[in-house]
């Protein structure tokens, strides 16, 4: 039976009755990371630290964290560290358990890397939806800022931080940081085309760092183990563990951190129980509503969760963390409709070929869900599919959009292309006598 590694999820597990406390999270060690780094003030440190441990972005598109906190120009101040929470992605919640569940290591986490990237003020850009996280992470500020952990000259070191959370109002486009950047500064959420990016210009057009909840979460556990034990964690550049959000046709749904290189099939039939009844897997969504697919082959089965060779083998990303798994008994153009539907609703409207194109996929997909498909739909959708995201099957994030929202919306298209075709055909009575 496999087992889970818990780094970011252990003090939640074991103290589930008191784990979003200052008690319980004290109780826990929270704010011993950040009070040996404040004694030993030294940013460049924890940088390097980060460096080594190989972390990569937590919230989909698994960009090196280290690299991404280089790209700040030095000696351009003020700076802010920017966290996104708003996770918006269907079927992913584990930002949604570690801010409800453990809010003080966020805290921690914020502070740690504000205080290694020279940031006397960070955002947290929460979804709207998250009430009870919402009561609890300002709590947590208040009981930090209280111990002296926040605010002015934190522990005699001479450095200050502030952290301001920042309700969104359920728009997903603001989950994409240039985009929650244009919110948090008041305007209407839609992507910003880039350059300058926004480590350069982002929030004020002062240089910005916009990390995920779970790559914050994760910094203090490195400063802690050492960059380079944190790297022995995972597989190649994979390093390390994530929290994977399992969902669908399984026994037990949840969230499952793992050591990243346990196979989809460790994960899938053994922490998640496998698929109720006996059935078998017909397909699977790898890393949330934005990635292709992957079928219940044992090649796909097999696969490590690493993010370069699922990618570079099978075209398809780890994402945001979210596994989706259908059974046999499952429609497949039924699901795509379901999320052309997401997308559609969901496009921002900046740029046409998604403005238009999600729209049209979702209604082509909705007949063809419903009974009233034509023979030539399928190709009909690759073909609008292809305006938003030239190569579609081959390179689905090839595009003509700002952001990547429009080309996610292609990813079942290419999936249902790829591996259901004969399946659809058959159904929409391609080359059936007229």
């Amino acid at each position: 039976m496999p087992e889970e590694t818990r780094i970011i999820t252990r003090r939640l597990r074991e103290r589930p009755d008191d784990s979003w406390t200052m008690a319980g999270a004290t109780a826990g060690g929270t704010y011993e990371v950040l009070r040996e780094v404040l004694r030993v003030g030294d940013p460049a440190a924890v940088q390097e630290q980060v460096r080594l441990s190989g972390l990569r972005g937590r919230g989909g598109a698994g960009f090196p964290t280290a690299t991404k906190w280089s790209f700040l120009p030095e000696g351009v101040y003020p700076r802010y560290l920017v966290v996104n929470a708003d996770e918006g992605e269907p079927s992913t919640f584990k930002d949604r358990m570690l801010i409800e569940c453990d809010p003080h290591q966020l805290v921690e986490g914020i502070a740690v890397s504000s205080f290694a990237l020279g940031c006397n003020l960070a955002f947290v850009y929460l979804r709207g939806e998250f009430g009870l996280g919402y009561d609890r992470l300002m709590a947590a500020i208040a009981d930090a800022r209280s111990a002296g952990l926040l605010g002015t000259d934190i522990q005699g070191s001479g450095f200050d931080l502030d952290i301001i959370v920042h309700r969104g109002a359920g728009a997903y486009i603001c989950g994409e940081e240039t985009a929650l950047i244009e919110s948090l500064e008041g305007e209407r959420g839609m992507p910003r085309i880039r350059p300058p990016f926004p480590a350069v210009a982002g929030l004020y057009a002062k240089p910005t760092v916009v990390n995920n909840v779970e790559t914050v979460s994760t910094v203090p556990h490195i400063v802690r183990m050492g960059g380079e034990e944190y790297a022995k964690l995972g597989r190649d550049r994979s390093t390390g563990t994530r929290i994977f959000s399992v969902s669908g046709n399984v026994v037990r749904p949840g969230n499952y951190e793992v050591e990243l290189g346990m196979t989809f099939r460790e994960l899938i039939d053994g922490l998640a129980g496998g698929v109720p009844d006996g059935r078998a897997v017909k397909f699977f969504i790898p890393g949330g509503a934005s990635s292709q697919w992957l079928v219940g082959i044992d090649e796909h089965l097999d696969a490590p969760l690493d993010m370069d060779y699922v990618q570079q083998n099978f075209g398809v990303m780890l994402g945001s963390g979210a596994v989706m798994v259908f059974d046999e008994t499952v429609d497949p153009v039924l699901v795509a409709w379901r999320l052309a539907k997401f997308f559609a609703h969901e496009s921002c409207g900046k740029c046409t070929p998604c403005r238009e194109g999600t729209g049209w996929i979702e209604k082509v997909l909705y007949r063809m869900s419903h009974g009233e498909g034509r023979p030539e739909d399928l190709d009909l959708l690759v073909s609008v599919g292809g305006s938003i995201s030239p190569g579609v099957v081959n390179a689905p994030f090839a595009q003509t959009t700002i952001c990547p929202l429009g080309p996610s919306s292609v990813s079942a298209v290419a999936s249902l292309n790829r591996y259901f075709r004969d399946e659809i055909e058959a159904r929409l009575g391609v080359g059936a006598a007229s």
